[in-house]
């Protein structure tokens, strides 16, 4: 890749797409991990049961999640649910999973779920960008959950942390049986991509974006290899920018990092470069307003650098709404920090939601 190009995907994707890692990375990295604020990114309840499922999108492609259900849960009469999407780039072990399982704590039969092209769902090239799909997984995951004897099919909810609160909501803007939608540290990925954090990305920028995708793309349609774009860093510098050090100390470190069995240690916090243009298409906030009268909840943390996503989102979207600004948090920390993620709001906004 060209120097400038480089430059400016650097500036424009790794710094403002929230990513996440599935390399396996030496020991000396290590000691970044913070671990307050009650970091447990890979908790483990003993008061729920854990079920690998699997079904299909709309193009018939394999969607692996886990199912979490209560122990105590009267099988008797079908529970309320709740979908649970992870972090872009990432895999449902890092951070869906913890929130599935504290939500089903609460009564809820919830499901966590890689989206296609990433962790255990199908999808080839792996970390291919396509936004249509993601969406679809939140109607596959409602399809497949309208199934289940546990479950009511007319009380499913769905949680979107990061890129996936924006696919959540894309999603819902089509699919109406998705009848209370929240989302976490969100980022509109298709904003991001678009412009920028607060609009930095200049035209010329994303215009040399566009055409670096596309060259790479006729070089891969002619026989080269695939190539990568964006992500977490794997190194700290004295250098490195102060977004891409929050999300190293989650992804990089023992923190929060994870390698699904059988993937290869590629630079899986990354996508595909000659696909991470299409989300520059993507536009997950057009209909928000059509979701009324189903509620929605937006959580930000006070010093997110995501924060204007939500914002905007909330803005925008009709009545019934509700913003939540976490204080003395930032965009990753709601990833894991126990301590400040508000799951009890979460739990009373399905619950009055969900019936």
């Amino acid at each position: 890749m060209e120097p400038c190009l480089m430059h400016a995907t650097i500036l424009s994707l790794s710094l403002l797409l929230a990513s996440a890692p599935m390399v396996v990375l030496p020991d000396r990295q290590a000691f970044a991990q913070d671990m307050s604020n009650g970091a447990d990114n890979f908790y483990r309840s003993d008061a729920v049961t854990l079920e690998k499922v699997s079904f299909r999108n709309k193009l018939g492609m394999q969607v692996v999640g886990n199912l979490f259900v209560p122990k105590t849960l009267d099988r008797s009469i079908a529970a309320p649910a709740i979908i649970v999407g992870h972090p872009m780039g990432a895999v449902k072990e890092q951070s869906s999973n913890l929130y599935a399982q504290k939500l089903a704590e609460e009564g809820f039969v919830t499901l966590s779920f890689d989206l296609p092209f990433w962790g255990e769902s199908e999808g080839q090239p792996r970390n291919a960008v396509v936004p249509e799909l993601y969406a679809d997984a939140f109607s596959a995951a409602t399809d497949f959950l309208s199934t289940r004897a546990e479950v009511n099919a007319e009380a499913i909810g769905v949680l979107g942390i990061c890129g996936s609160g924006s696919f959540a909501l894309s999603a819902a803007s089509i699919d109406p049986r998705m009848k209370a939608i929240a989302t976490v540290s969100m980022y509109d990925m298709g904003a991001a991509s678009r412009d920028g954090l607060r609009n930095g990305v200049s035209l010329d920028q994303r215009r040399e974006m566009m055409a670096g995708a596309v060259k790479q793309r006729m070089a891969e349609f002619t026989g080269g290899p695939i190539a990568y774009t964006g992500g977490t860093t794997t190194e700290l510098t004295a250098d490195t920018h102060p977004i891409q050090r929050e999300f190293y100390d989650f992804y990089r470190t023992p923190r929060g990092e994870f390698t699904p069995p059988g993937q290869p240690e590629i630079p899986t916090t990354q996508p595909t470069l000659a696909s991470n243009t299409a989300f520059m298409n993507f536009y997950p906030f057009a209909a928000i307003e059509t979701i009324s009268p189903r509620p929605l909840l937006f959580i930000a943390g006070e010093n997110a650098h995501s924060i204007e996503f939500s914002e905007d989102a909330y803005q925008l979207a009709a009545e019934p709404k509700e913003l939540v600004i976490v204080p003395n948090a930032g965009h990753v920390d709601l990833y894991d920090r126990t301590a400040l993620i508000p799951f009890g709001k979460l739990a009373e906004f399905f619950r009055g939601n969900l019936s």
